[in-house]
């Protein structure tokens, strides 16, 4: 047994080639934003909790007192016969070893289901609030690629250096199992303590109009407080002390997980 990780089924499910999108706490916190108002927009069920050692030292105290560990919990939704894979969680592995572990196990368990299509999400660090933010994107193949091209959405071909993080490595550990992905990044403020709900919400508009999923964009500001409270309980404080640990450089244009 591998007591660095522990992976918890909630529920038995038989999906049928789910497509999963993935959106943990990174530049902007776009993709958590992203992908918290999915899941709780489409009332989406619990499947899996997945904790480990490689994640940061620490645990958080509820709104009972009591603690709990950091952990990324995946969530399903059948919309019209399609399943959806929905990874979210508190934070990303702290390590490189342990990033490569937990994108490898996250694909274990999505080949169980026979996934075919990985979409990640992410955001793009400027130096200044964009008024109008784009999106580029970066993918596995051309032909995932060209699926999203209709959406007006650019190559991040010359625009972004390495992806860094789960957002990017999981896809190339994908392509080596010949699994489709593609990552949607959004220009956004470089502070990873801030918060892009106006960046994410260009992510909405994409993943929304195609994968059908009947979003009421509208109420997207509804749900800003407690997207805002969730991530000053549990990430805003962690990495705002990260970031001064390790004295991160901040340049015009860097994707910074």
């Amino acid at each position: 047994m591998d007591k660095r990780w522990t992976i918890k089924k909630l529920k038995n499910l038989k999906l049928k080639n789910p497509i999963m999108i993935e959106g943990l706490p990174g530049m902007g916190n776009v993709g958590k934003i992203t992908i918290d108002f999915i899941i709780e927009s489409l009332k989406a069920s619990k499947i899996f909790e997945i904790s480990s050692f490689t994640f940061p030292n620490c645990v958080f105290v509820n709104e009972k007192g009591m603690v709990d560990l950091p952990k990324v919990e995946i969530y399903h939704k059948n919309l019209k016969g399609k399943d959806l894979f929905l990874v979210s969680g508190d934070m990303q592995p702290v390590t490189e070893e342990g990033c490569y572990e937990f994108c490898d196990k996250l694909l274990d368990l999505f080949e169980e289901y026979q996934g075919k299509e990985i979409i990640t999400l992410g955001g793009i660090g400027l130096e200044e609030m964009p008024k109008t933010p784009k999106v580029y994107c970066a993918g596995t193949d051309k032909s995932i690629m060209s699926k999203f091209a209709v959406d007006g959405i650019k190559s991040a071909e010359g625009v972004v250096g390495p992806v860094i993080g789960v957002s990017g490595l999981i896809l190339g550990l994908a392509k080596l199992r010949k699994i489709n992905g593609i990552v949607l990044l959004v220009e956004t403020l470089g502070l990873p303590t801030y918060l892009g709900i106006k960046e994410a919400r260009e992510l909405l508009k994409i993943l929304n109009k195609h994968y059908k999923l009947g979003l009421d964009m509208k109420e997207l500001n509804k749900e800003v407080r407690v997207i805002e409270g969730e991530v000053n309980d549990k990430l805003k404080k962690f990495m705002s002390h990260e970031e001064a640990k390790l004295n991160v450089k901040k340049e015009s244009i860097n994707y910074i997980g």
